[in-house]
């Protein structure tokens, strides 16, 4: 089974705009999320999809697969989409711009997923009280088959001291499946909660959530640089 990792890189973020260039340890960002990717051992292509020459120009400089995408896209999902089209291969894992610590344990697990069969896949890890509060963590709560069943900013399930799931943003898809979801408009629960994965929930496709021991740091804002 093929399956390609796609690092979605937009320049235009508005809390944090020109974040995939930003230099962490001599480095552009883009770059730490590309190597982290190099090390894991089931994907069989990167491809680092932007919509900015500058990051093109960066990516291709340290040795990546880079190609521009359309300015329009408003989801790094939709981005990947355009790339995986017209890239042969079976599956493509989402792995976000702005994680320069991704494991790369979590994206052969994701990829062990998807060459069981599943759909769609993600990751989730156990948190505490005090994080579930956060509304920029998102929640999942899933049934007893893995599966999801909703994710919020909200603090989910209700009144609960030990059971929250942090939602960890990569995304794994059937490459079929992936085209399908791309075409769907954006569902009231999506808008609502500002989730994008909501769509595909409320459409009736399936997400398997696996359970990660390995956290993850998403650099949305300057001083998010500092947990790194």
């Amino acid at each position: 089974m093929k399956i390609t990792g796609i690092i979605p890189a937009r320049y235009a973020s508005s809390r944090f705009p020109g974040k995939p260039l930003v230099l962490i340890d001599g480095k552009p960002m883009i770059q730490h999320v590309y190597e982290q990717c190099k090390q894991s051992t089931i994907l069989s292509d990167i491809i680092i999809a932007t919509d900015h020459q500058e990051i093109l120009k960066t990516a291709i400089g340290f040795g990546a697969k880079a190609v521009m995408t359309s300015p329009q896209h408003l989801s790094g999902t939709d981005r990947c989409a355009e790339v995986a089209e017209y890239t042969h291969t079976d599956a493509i894992i989402n792995i976000q711009g702005d994680e320069p610590r991704i494991h790369p344990q979590q994206i052969n697990q994701l990829g062990r997923l998807l060459i069981e069969g599943f759909p769609i896949a993600t990751l989730a890890i156990k948190t505490d009280f005090n994080n579930a509060q956060n509304h920029d963590i998102v929640k999942v709560v899933k049934n007893i088959y893995d599966k999801a069943l909703y994710f919020s900013r909200a603090p989910i399930p209700y009144h609960s001291t030990h059971l929250y799931f942090q939602h960890i943003g990569i995304y794994g898809f059937q490459k079929e499946i992936l085209l399908e979801i791309s075409k769907l408009s954006p569902s009231q629960l999506e808008l609502s909660e500002k989730l994008e994965q909501l769509r595909w929930l409320e459409n009736g496709y399936e997400i398997i959530v696996g359970e990660t021991q390995y956290s993850s740091i998403s650099i949305d804002r300057p001083e998010d640089l500092l947990k790194i």
